[in-house]
Parts: structure tokens; C-alpha cells; sequence
């Protein structure tokens, strides 16, 4: 189930000049249109062109969405701009190449994803800027060795026992460590998602 974006968050963002917010929401949100746009085949300089232009359409828009009596959710609104984004972009661009190995615009604009395969990559990236954004807050807060063993077999997939040999310590400490670790990202994860 989409859990929905701080509705706080969403409210800074008709301030311009709520740098704090900005920049929450564009540490969320422009490696998630990123990585679905270079995984549609963008080359990373379109790729980037396209996550500032979604960011520029949804600071003009923001205050008008906000104000609509009946509108849906933040992410799906997201969704559409990104995808309306992406489609103009590659109209206005139809006199060059776009996208890898010399895919034209007009090959790659029939090559767009319907709205709901579109969504479910945007969301499944949304949650993973989401965990890398919490990931990214307790790494600084624990022992760079915990950390280690968090991540060698929490997100690497290596065996306690492989972890353990590498790091020179004992498999207990990397299943306490471990626990410990995920279970504040796990908070921080639902403090970003609780709606204030």
C-alpha cells in the first residue's frame, strides 16, 4: 500500500524559499525520477534535465494542487507531471536522438510506459530513495564496524558467518547490531511517512 508523503512537507513546498523542505523533498523524489527515467532508457544528462524540469513544474504547481477541493494523492499527482514531463520532453526534442544506442525520440515516446507500470516503478524507487535517505541518517550515528555488518549482510547479502570472518567479530554482535540498525531506520522510515 503507497504510504503518502508528509502531508507538512507537502505544505513547505508552496514556500520557495523553505530550503529545508526543498531539499527533503528533492533528496526523496529526484533520484527516484532519476533512476526510472535511466532505467526507460534516458541517457543521465536527460535524465537529469527531466528530474529538473519535474521539479520546476511541481514548485509552480504545488499551491494550485493544494488548492483543489477534490484531489488525489501527492505521489500520483507526482506521476502524471513526471509523465507529462517525460512525453514533452521528447516531443520537443523529436529532431534529435534521445535515449541509448541512438533511439530516436518518436521510437522511444511509443516506447512509454502506461501510467500504472510507470507508477509501480516510481514508487518501488520512491521506497528505496526512502531507505537510503534513513540509511544515510543512522549511518552517522553508529560504529563504522556496526555499520559494516549492517550493510555486508543486511543489504549485500553476505552470511553472518562470511561478515563476521571479514570484520574480525563475533556473529553475535552483527545480529545485534543489525537489529539495532534497521530498527531506527525502520523509525526514521516511519517518521518521513507519518502524516503531521
Amino acid at each position: 500500500m503507497e504510504q503518502p508523503t508528509r502531508a507538512s512537507l507537502i505544505l513547505r513546498l508552496q514556500d520557495a524559499g523553505d530550503m529545508a523542505a526543498w531539499n527533503e523533498f528533492a533528496t526523496i523524489y529526484s533520484p527516484t525520477i532519476y533512476r526510472v527515467a535511466i532505467a526507460r532508457g534516458f541517457q543521465p544528462a536527460d535524465a537529469e534535465n527531466l528530474v529538473q524540469e519535474v521539479l520546476a513544474s511541481v514548485a509552480r504547481s504545488v499551491t494550485q494542487w493544494l488548492n483543489r477541493a477534490e484531489r488525489g494523492g501527492f505521489r500520483r499527482w507526482l506521476l502524471t507531471i513526471a509523465r507529462n514531463e517525460l512525453i514533452d520532453m521528447l516531443t520537443r526534442r523529436a529532431t534529435r536522438p534521445l535515449g541509448q544506442d541512438g533511439e530516436t525520440a518518436e521510437q522511444f515516446l511509443a516506447a512509454v510506459p502506461a501510467p500504472s507500470e510507470l507508477s509501480g516503478a516510481i514508487e518501488l524507487e520512491y521506497q528505496r530513495a526512502v531507505f537510503q535517505w534513513a540509511a544515510d541518517q543512522v549511518r552517522h550515528v553508529v560504529e563504522e564496524v556496526n555499520w559494516k555488518a549492517f550493510w555486508m549482510t543486511s543489504v549485500e547479502g553476505l552470511s553472518v558467518e562470511q561478515a563476521a570472518a571479514e570484520l574480525e567479530i563475533q556473529p553475535g554482535q552483527i545480529y545485534c547490531s543489525r537489529s539495532r540498525i534497521m530498527a531506527k531506520i525502520k523509525k526514521l522510515v516511519q517518521q518521513h511517512e507519518a502524516k503531521s
